[in-house]
């Protein structure tokens, strides 16, 4: 009986790992030797980077808080201390936009911030105890 290759499949196999790295440098868009080392190494980074892109854009808007925040006169961590106080549930994508877009929107919650850390008790029970009155 003869021996078959199954050239079929493997002739397609190639041509997907080809197709997918196209327009990569060299070798690794021509030859499948090197496509397929490309092609594995581009997924790895892409898998890595999907979850860095999260850290990346959470480090810029804090960035862009605390720039807002401090010519009001308050850092990063007392504002978002002052907004739990508060009982603001604004995440860190929305207190951006409106720091960027809407200055005098992010001044008042400001204000509201640093009332609630005036407002706040000192006692490290979690306001759970009966100094409140």
């Amino acid at each position: 009986m003869p021996r078959t290759t199954n050239a079929g499949a493997t002739r397609k196999r190639r041509k997907r790992i080809l197709k997918q790295t196209r327009g990569y440098f060299g070798n690794k868009s021509r030859l499948y030797r090197y496509a397929i080392d490309a092609f594995w190494r581009a997924g790895c980074f892409a898998y890595r980077d999907r979850k860095r892109k999260k850290t990346e854009f959470r480090q810029l808007w804090i960035v862009r808080i605390n720039a807002a925040c401090r010519p009001l006169g308050i850092p990063y961590g007392r504002f978002m201390e002052g907004l739990k106080a508060a009982n603001i549930e604004l995440d860190r994508k929305s207190l951006s936009e409106l720091a960027i877009h809407d200055a005098i929107a992010f001044a008042a919650i400001v204000e509201k911030a640093k009332e609630a850390l005036k407002n706040k008790c000192a006692c490290p029970c979690c306001c759970s105890c009966s100094c409140h009155g």
